[in-house]
């Protein structure tokens, strides 16, 4: 049954630069790849090198100019996935708020073909990211949104906490609840290094929505305290919140804050495995992968309760806090008093946890078993919920 099962993965975009889906969706399209499928990647926006290095079949369409490219809007794309509903295909898409999120449902209505469709809201439907943009999201919810993750077969929640956003949306679709995977890498090529100055790290996406301003200003409170420490606020900006940073730090007086470009690939891991702790003070997320990324290099981390990595203090790898600025403080101030050693016996606890429950190819067959489900029915896995 798997090797005659077609998969099409439907996302805006998986740049670099595009934040967590960029790297996870082209992941969990791989590892389906080994277990048999035939995967096809269609975006409007990827690396021209991800194209020849892929286990999956990777489409790129063309995007329309003017206002059209606001929401993206694709007419080849929407075409390909008329397509794939027609030969039965198991459509998959990621995101929301923009039209290659809407044009699977739009094609799964007007076939009425054999394909099933499943839709991952990718963390988009929190209360905080609804928020931003607010403006511009609640037509379009109106207009096309509901009305796209209503006709999903299925859809997929990357945490308990993202099955609630669901619920609380009005959608009453089974889901699948089913963790992001993580690749965790070999240490050999970057080993740990460290240098007489500790590090604090947050890398991602410089936005409003990841609590970065709440970071420093915690980092004011502990600075004096802490000489031999710094702070490294590290990823792709988005509009011009990095600069809003670096107005706050030179406001308050900060002296060992850093706001850096983003880094990737190898530069990205030896970035890990120079830092002693890793931080993420976000206001809501749906899975976090830096957090496991940061885990699998063996650094503790803290993290706010924006993010659903309640394991944190289960694993003895780290800190699940409150929101706030407090909270902050007292974690970082607790996780600043240990010794290099003992961070690092909190990292080993962490990348043993990641192998242990998020590796890709375990991802991948709870996901599979999702699709084989939708397309023969029976008894629902155990990653499904109903209610």
């Amino acid at each position: 049954m798997d090797s005659e099962l077609v998969v099409t993965q439907a996302i805006a975009g998986i740049s670099r630069d595009g934040g967590g889906p960029s790297y996870s969706v082209p992941a969990l399209s791989s590892a389906l790849s080994r277990l048999g499928p035939k995967v096809t990647v269609r975006t409007l926006d990827a690396e021209q090198e991800q194209e020849s290095r892929n286990a999956y079949s990777l489409e790129i369409y063309d995007r329309s100019r003017g206002f059209g490219a606001l929401v993206q809007t694709s007419a080849s794309l929407r075409r390909a996935l008329l397509t794939d509903y027609r030969v039965g295909a198991i459509v998959h898409c990621h995101g929301l708020w923009l039209m290659p999120n809407v044009y699977a449902s739009w094609a799964k209505r007007k076939t009425h073909g054999p394909g099933k469709l499943v839709h991952s809201p990718r963390g988009m439907l929190g209360a905080e990211a609804l928020q931003i943009s607010s403006w511009k999201k609640r037509p379009f919810w109106s207009l096309f949104q509901r009305s796209a993750l209503a006709a999903a077969d299925c859809l997929h929640a990357t945490a308990v906490s993202e099955y609630h956003e669901i619920r609380a949306a009005g959608l009453c679709n089974p889901v699948a609840v089913i963790p992001n995977g993580i690749d965790v890498p070999e240490l050999g090529a970057a080993p740990k290094t460290q240098g007489r100055q500790r590090t604090v790290l947050s890398l991602g996406r410089i936005h409003p929505k990841k609590g970065l301003d709440r970071l420093i200003r915690a980092w004011a409170a502990l600075e004096n305290d802490h000489l031999d420490w710094r702070l490294r606020i590290v990823g792709p900006a988005e509009i011009g919140h990095d600069q809003e940073l670096r107005r706050l730090v030179d406001r308050l007086g900060i002296r060992s804050v850093t706001i850096e470009k983003p880094v990737f690939d190898i530069d990205k891991l030896r970035l890990y495995r120079s830092s002693d702790l890793f931080v993420l003070p976000t206001l809501n997320e749906n899975f976090a992968m830096t957090v496991a990324e940061a885990l699998a290099a063996e650094v503790p981390v803290i993290s706010t309760k924006g993010a659903p990595w309640a394991g944190l203090d289960r694993e003895r790898c780290g800190w699940w806090i409150d929101h706030g600025i407090e909270a902050l403080v007292a974690a970082l101030r607790s996780a600043m008093a240990l010794t290099r050693a003992e961070l690092h016996t909190m990292g080993e606890r962490g990348r043993a946890w990641m192998l242990r429950d998020f590796g890709w190819d375990r991802i991948a067959q709870d996901m599979l078993d999702v699709y084989c489900w939708l397309k023969t029915g029976g008894v629902p896995p155990s990653t499904i919920w109903m209610n």
